[in-house]
């Protein structure tokens, strides 16, 4: 029995994978069960692909560090002072095959267009859902969350959107960049109300990005804005802002003793560190100087401290090449000046350092909803790169 046959002789399974690539991407800031389901699918529809040669196996070079990765931190798992739970948690990195099956998921660009789509409509429904939630339900004082159940999640999520909606708005040259535009603006008004700290200094680090590469000269823009903002904006949000200067804040004091925390349990466990998901356990220890406050946190709040910690020097340094290398990529695909491709590798190239500088105070690479969508945001670029290269030498 023949599978049906869709539009320029593509098979059944070559046409589904871009839509359950949508499906996830349309659950990607509402529901992460519906994420992981539609993420499972994509695979099993990939390793199909691959299976029937309709699909080569192929993966973008920065992807090399995340193989070497994964194998260290599996070597980590096994000598961890819990391998049951460190092992467990080995499964978030089955989130790495994102890059595989987006980079070889599109055979054209308007797959990849369409697809993007989907991440416009779950920001709108995402940020339209806080807004009822803030009017309607929130007591005051609280911290919106959405759909995610955790604001930091919620937090990590918009600023990876915010980079690809103000990308899109300014360099798209599509009428539906307007519709881009409008959901930036939504985002901006959810991310305030999650009252995320880190993922507001994130934003500032994308927005800067953006503009500098829009027109150097709107980055004056930047100050203006937080000007404004510092000078007429909602007291609680002023106050939560300013509160990052502050050395009262109870967060900004736990985030130092984190940090000496974390330095010390790197001097313990060098090589391999304590065990992916273990560091909680071992930080109870009274030598690390933590406070029965702090030690009731689950991470240290630091991307690069936690993946020391926990996985060691080695892992920690694979970890830095990786990203490193995704950066210099991105900024090599900045030559080419296709406008289909440059907002996708602006969106991607802001989400980096965005989401890079707010990893200085939350520990966002292991949040396994964050993961996945900048997981797509910096593979999507090479995705398109790699299609426009074959249709050229077609």
């Amino acid at each position: 029995m023949k599978l049906p046959r869709f539009e320029k002789g593509q098979s059944f399974w070559v046409s589904i994978l871009p839509i359950l690539i949508a499906l996830y991407l349309l659950f990607s800031m509402v529901s992460i069960s519906f994420v992981q389901g539609f993420l499972f699918l994509s695979l099993i529809c990939w390793f199909i692909l691959l299976f029937r040669k309709e699909q080569k196996f192929a993966f973008p070079p920065f992807f090399w560090p995340l193989i070497v990765y994964t194998a260290l931190s599996l070597i980590s798992s096994f000598f961890s002072v819990n391998p049951s739970e460190s092992l467990k948690d080995c499964r978030d990195l089955l989130l790495f095959l994102i890059i595989l099956i987006i980079y070889t998921g599109f055979t054209s660009e308007k797959a990849v267009k369409k697809t993007n789509l989907a991440l416009l409509a779950s920001a709108y429904i995402s940020c339209l859902y806080a807004l009822y939630y803030f009017i309607f339900k929130a007591s005051p004082a609280e911290r919106i969350e959405g759909f995610m159940g955790q604001v930091m999640t919620q937090g990590g999520l918009l600023l990876l959107f915010s980079s690809m909606a103000l990308s899109m708005f300014l360099f798209s040259c599509e009428r539906i960049r307007y519709l881009w535009g409008l959901g930036f603006l939504l985002s901006l008004i959810a991310l305030a109300l999650t009252l995320t700290r880190n993922a507001w200094v994130g934003l500032v680090v994308a927005v800067s990005i953006i503009l500098f590469f829009y027109k150097p000269k709107t980055l004056i823009l930047v100050p203006i804005v937080l000007g404004i903002f510092l000078t007429i904006g909602p007291q609680s949000l002023k106050k939560r802002a300013l509160s990052i200067f502050s050395s009262e804040a109870i967060s900004n004091r736990e985030r130092i003793e984190f940090f000496h925390a974390g330095i010390k349990i790197i001097k313990d466990y060098p090589l391999l560190g304590t065990g992916p998901n273990t560091v909680e356990e071992v930080y109870q220890d009274s030598k690390y100087g933590l406070t029965e406050r702090t030690k009731k946190n689950v991470h240290l709040h630091n991307n690069i401290l936690q993946i020391g910690a926990e996985r060691g020097i080695p892992t920690l340094l694979v970890w830095f090449t990786f990203m490193i290398w995704v950066f210099l990529s991105l900024i090599k695909l900045l030559k080419n000046k296709d406008p289909t491709l440059r907002p996708f590798t602006i969106a991607a190239l802001s989400a980096l350092c965005a989401i890079s500088t707010a990893g200085l105070f939350e520990y966002n690479f292991h949040d396994s909803e964050i993961t996945a969508l900048f997981l797509y945001m910096i593979t999507i670029p090479f995705s398109l790169a790699r299609i426009q290269n074959k249709e050229q030498t077609e």
